[in-house]
C-alpha cells in the first residue's frame, strides 16, 4: 500500500484530485482512480489529474475521469494545473505550456498581490468541426449544426423532445443541444443516453444542454463523459460558444454561466478559442492507495 500526496482543486465547481508526478512517475489503476474520485469512500472529485514532466511542453496533464477512463482534456482542469505549478513553485513562468491529449496549450496566469494565481486564460486552439475527427459517425464531412437526434425518437417517452444537436471537438467530443430551460430538462436521463450512443459517437461524448440568457450570454448544464453531470465544463463552454456563434445565436465574445460559476469564452481572429476563468485550491493531504 502506497501513500500518495494530493491536492484537491476546483475550477468553478469542476473538481479534481491533483497529484504531482513530476519526480515520481506514479501510475494508478482504473480501480484506484475510481476509489480516489468516490465522494463517499475516497477524496471525492470528477476525476484525477497527474501533473507530469514533459519533453514537449513545460508540464504534461494526464487526466482520468471518475470512472477510471482516460480523457484528452479538461478546460477547468488545465487552469488548475497552471495554478498548481506556479503556486507550488514548480515554475516561475506566467505563460507555461502544458502538454495534453489535445496538444500543447499555452496558459496566461493572472497573479494577485499575494503572489497566487487567481484567474487563468487558456488558448484552447482551433475547434474541430469535421465529423470523423470529433468523432461522429456521419453521412458526410460537413459541420454538424442543428441536426436531428433521430435515434431518440425511437425510444419510449423521448419522441416528444425533437432534439437537434451540433457537434464540436475541443480535443474531446461535445454534443450541444439548445433547450428552453436546462434546469427543467431531464439532463441525467437524456445525457446518459446520448453519451453512450456509440453508434453515433464511437468514443462516447460530452453533452451540453444550453439556453440563451441575453445577448452573448448563455447558460449550460453538462453531462460529462465518464463522470455524469458536473458543475462546469471548460471544453464544453468552448464548444458551446463555437456552436452558438456558427448557429448565429451569439457573437465571438460570450459569457457562459454554469452551475459552478461563469467563464468568458472568445473566438480570436486566429480562429483559436480563448477561455478565461478562476482556479482554486481547496485542500491538500496524504491518502493510502
Amino acid at each position: 500500500m502506497a501513500k500518495v500526496h494530493f491536492t484537491k482543486m476546483e475550477g468553478i465547481g469542476n473538481d479534481y484530485v491533483y497529484v504531482d508526478a513530476t519526480k515520481d512517475d506514479l501510475r494508478l489503476s482504473p480501480e484506484q482512480i475510481q476509489k480516489l474520485s468516490d465522494r463517499n469512500f475516497g477524496i471525492g472529485g470528477d476525476g484525477v489529474i497527474f501533473i507530469r514532466a514533459s519533453n514537449k511542453g513545460d508540464f504534461q496533464m494526464d487526466m482520468y475521469n471518475a470512472d477510471g477512463s482516460s480523457s484528452e482534456m479538461c478546460g477547468n482542469g488545465i487552469r488548475c494545473v497552471g495554478k498548481y505549478v506556479f503556486d507550488h513553485g514548480l515554475t516561475n513562468k506566467k505563460q507555461p505550456k502544458i502538454e495534453t491529449g489535445a496538444g500543447i496549450l499555452e496558459l496566461d496566469l493572472k497573479v494577485n498581490g499575494s503572489g497566487k494565481v487567481e484567474q487563468v486564460s487558456v488558448d484552447m486552439g482551433k475547434p474541430i468541426l469535421v465529423p470523423s475527427l470529433i468523432p461522429v459517425k456521419w453521412e458526410n464531412e460537413n459541420p454538424i449544426l442543428e441536426q436531428p437526434l433521430s435515434f431518440l425518437s425511437g425510444l419510449p417517452g423521448y419522441s416528444s423532445y425533437n432534439l437537434k444537436f451540433s457537434a464540436v471537438s475541443m480535443g474531446n467530443p461535445h454534443c450541444i443541444i439548445y433547450v428552453e430551460d436546462p434546469d427543467k430538462f431531464p439532463v441525467r436521463e437524456i445525457g446518459s443516453l446520448i453519451e453512450n450512443h456509440t453508434e453515433l459517437f464511437p468514443r462516447r461524448v460530452n453533452v451540453e444542454f444550453v439556453s440563451l440568457r441575453g445577448k452573448d450570454h448563455l447558460y449550460q448544464r453538462t453531462w460529462e463523459r465518464g463522470a455524469g453531470e458536473t458543475l462546469a465544463c471548460g471544453t464544453g463552454a468552448c464548444a458551446v460558444m463555437t456552436a452558438s456563434h456558427l448557429n448565429g445565436k451569439t457573437g465571438k465574445d460570450v459569457r457562459i454561466d454554469l452551475r459552478g460559476g461563469t467563464l468568458r469564452v472568445q473566438l480570436l481572429e486566429s480562429g483559436h478559442v480563448l477561455m478565461t476563468g478562476p482556479a482554486t485550491e481547496v485542500f491538500s493531504g496524504v491518502v493510502e492507495v
